[in-house]
């Protein structure tokens, strides 16, 4: 693809992972047998970057890894599914970003992160990408790296005309001078009530008041509500909900991601935020419902 085309450009984490299988996710304390583990390359922002990619959007990662084994891999598997990654920095003596996910029989897991080579990211990264800051391309921001990193590469992103996706997980608190440079923030629905005044949603009603709260601070807010569905508000257009799609559910894991990393590719096509939205329920749904 042509490197001056538009482009998706993560900014974030990436993390190896270490996936376990067991009956349930073990309470304090307790030791549970599993059935099975697998590795896979993830972290929220190389999980979007592959998503953006696999969607047909030219994507590119900024972020970086140890010199390690783990972080070889991990550039292995954005080379794997054609994500730009010139700007993923290998840096010496720093272990990459790791993280173990526990599964239980329901498909639903709990997962520990550590962030390593994820917290080196700064202003030399931004810097070192600033051909990618432009008009007409589309920056993914997550929570896994510092959130002065985050306020750097979205002001970048904005001073040159271009798009800032904000994917508030894992939920902190947001600083005001990176909420200033958002434009679509993309939250579940843990992350609402905390960030929406800490109401309870369970339903998509629930959502639609959470996501029009949240337009009173950021242009567009989604909130996705799990087996619930999706709603949107913006502060200046359309606002509405989309029921979750029925499908069997095999895993949970990365559907978020892949939720953020389509609507990203939509958005950067040019279409309405519904009508993303429709595409990213959608990709989210065959995800969760795919043995993996």
């Amino acid at each position: 693809m042509n490197s001056t085309s538009p482009a998706v450009v993560v900014f974030g984490s990436l993390h190896y992972d270490i996936i376990v299988k067991g009956p349930a996710r073990p309470r304090k304390g307790e030791t549970v047998t599993g059935s099975a583990w697998n590795p896979a390359c993830g972290g929220k922002g190389g999980n979007q970057a592959v998503s953006a990619a696999k969607h047909g959007a030219r994507a590119v990662m900024i972020g970086a890894v140890g010199d390690d084994n783990f972080g070889r891999a991990m550039l292995a598997n954005l080379d794997h599914y054609k994500v730009e990654r010139d700007h993923v920095r290998v840096i010496d003596g720093e272990g990459s970003g790791m993280s173990v996910a526990i599964f239980d029989s329901e498909g639903d897991y709990g997962a520990v992160i550590v962030s390593g080579s994820n917290l080196r990211l700064g202003t030399q990264d931004v810097e070192a990408a600033a051909s990618l800051f432009c008009g007409g391309n589309v920056l993914v921001l997550q929570n896994e790296v510092p959130d002065q990193a985050n306020v750097f590469a979205a002001a970048a992103m904005k001073r040159a005309g271009g798009n800032v996706i904000l994917n508030a997980a894992p939920v902190r608190e947001l600083s005001s001078d990176l909420a200033a440079l958002v434009d679509v923030l993309v939250v579940n629905a843990v992350e609402a009530e905390a960030l929406a005044g800490g109401s309870e949603i369970e339903t998509l009603d629930q959502a639609l008041v959470a996501a029009r709260i949240l337009s009173s601070q950021f242009p567009s807010a989604v909130v996705t509500a799990g087996g619930a569905g999706v709603a949107y508000a913006q502060k200046i257009g359309s606002e509405g909900v989309l029921p979750a799609i029925k499908v069997k559910l095999v895993s949970t894991h990365g559907a978020g991601d892949e939720f953020i990393g389509v609507l990203a590719a939509e958005l950067l096509k040019g279409e309405a935020m519904g009508r993303a939205l429709a595409r990213a329920n959608e990709a989210a749904a065959a995800l969760v419902s795919s043995p993996r």
